[in-house]
């Protein structure tokens, strides 16, 4: 009888051990499922972006609401461009997702130049699919693109003649018209002036690390030029008011398909060309990155945190790339959209080239740089939007850089 006792207990013991150790399947499960947070399905999720025109913001709402989120963000009557995006964000503390910008800002936001702005470390499931357009554990790439250089080969163009420069730069010395920006802002016109700029990269330079006959030769890119009050370069390119003009890449398709609408005289296909430029051109990717908000739960959170996954995913990039004309950076969605990469998208990338006498690819040292360019331009008086009030241009030899790149007061 004792005997039959100890086995008795002996089998208690161990079925005892047992649920001790078999991983807490039994009770640790309804502890775990009482303490499990769920996403917070009703929280609306403030979002910061420099993609906040009226008709995307409207349509961008409307998808997320049919995809089970709640979003708030505000169109480009509150604010525009990726600087007051940033600034309103940095500003209000109210946000959840910062997407859009470029290298440039992001490089700025990581690097811990807005006092507000953190970001959580994440990893989404996609990450493997952005290739290097993405800060690992920060932010991750959504939407590819760059600046183009165009021309029209036509009779009102280069008549059949095919336009080939070694630099960004040679438009100066190219023999027709063509259209520059009417101001120093904006991430399109920065990323053009960026590109004019490439080639004459010196890091001993005073002038914000960029040899003084590079920014002689901008001027005479602003003073040559024609301004025409459009906001970028394919609209007077395609009503005849000059042959060659600047454009970022994804508007380019959509702008060519709607050109016999927009003149009596439009460029087609066939006639509207890309300048082939020897050193390539200026890439930038648009990021997504969740925000370190103050006071947010972890349901709130956790609900942020699946928006940002499904936003960078392929079906919800490629819906936005079919709806706005965007390159994905996720191959998948690329895939979804495009059955070969557009060739826009398969010029050589000097944004990524190293700098020589430096440690930094082009696009860091435009980041390293940026704020010292806009002073000079601004205190200089670069891209004067009155041909008739073109300022006198400045004694070269005999400038003061150090008061140059410093913000005017």
């Amino acid at each position: 009888m004792k005997k039959v006792l100890v086995i008795v207990l002996a089998l208690a013991m161990v079925i005892g051990l047992a649920a001790c150790n078999n991983g807490g399947k039994t009770n640790n499960a309804q502890t775990n499922t009482q303490n499990t947070v769920t996403a917070n399905k009703d929280y609306v999720i403030r979002i910061y972006s420099n993609s906040n025109d009226t008709p995307r913001v409207e349509w961008f709402k409307a998808y997320a609401e049919k995809n089970g989120f709640k979003i708030s963000l505000d169109d480009s009557t509150v604010y525009k461009g990726d600087d007051k995006a940033v600034q309103q964000a940095n500003e209000n503390k109210d946000g959840d997702i910062l997407f859009g910008l470029n290298e440039t800002r992001w490089g700025q936001v990581i690097g811990g130049n807005y006092e507000n702005l953190k970001l959580v470390d994440w990893t989404p499931a996609w990450a493997s699919k952005v290739g290097n357009y993405k800060y690992d554990g920060k932010a991750y790439g959504l939407v590819v693109q760059n600046v183009l250089m165009i021309y029209r080969n036509d009779a009102v163009g280069t008549n059949g003649k095919a336009l080939k420069f070694k630099h960004w730069a040679d438009i100066v010395d190219c023999g027709y018209t063509w259209y520059r920006q009417g101001k120093v802002g904006g991430t399109t016109n920065s990323n053009i002036n960026n590109a004019m700029l490439y080639a004459f990269t010196d890091p001993s330079s005073p002038a914000g690390g960029i040899s003084i006959d590079g920014w002689k030769t901008l001027w005479k890119y602003c003073a040559n030029g024609k301004f025409t009050g459009d906001s970028y370069g394919f609209d007077p390119l395609n009503k005849g008011d000059v042959q060659v003009a600047t454009f970022y890449s994804s508007a380019f398709y959509g702008k060519l398909d709607e050109a016999s609408t927009k003149s009596d005289k439009p460029v087609t296909a066939d006639t509207c060309k890309i300048v082939e430029i020897e050193d390539g051109t200026y890439y930038i990717a648009e990021y997504l990155g969740i925000l370190d908000k103050a006071g947010r739960s972890e349901a709130d959170t956790l609900q942020v945190k699946a928006f940002a996954e499904w936003f960078g995913g392929a079906e919800a990039q490629a819906a936005w790339a079919e709806q706005w004309d965007t390159f994905p950076c996720n191959t998948e969605a690329a895939s979804k959209v495009y059955k070969e990469t557009p060739s826009i998208y398969t010029l050589d990338n000097f944004s990524l080239k190293k700098v020589a006498g430096t440690d930094m690819n082009y696009a860091q040292y435009v980041a390293a740089h940026s704020a010292e360019w806009t002073n000079i331009m601004t205190n200089l008086g670069f891209y004067w939007a009155d041909q008739n009030a073109a300022p006198a241009e400045p004694d070269w030899a005999n400038l003061n850089w150090a008061t140059l790149t410093q913000a005017k007061k």
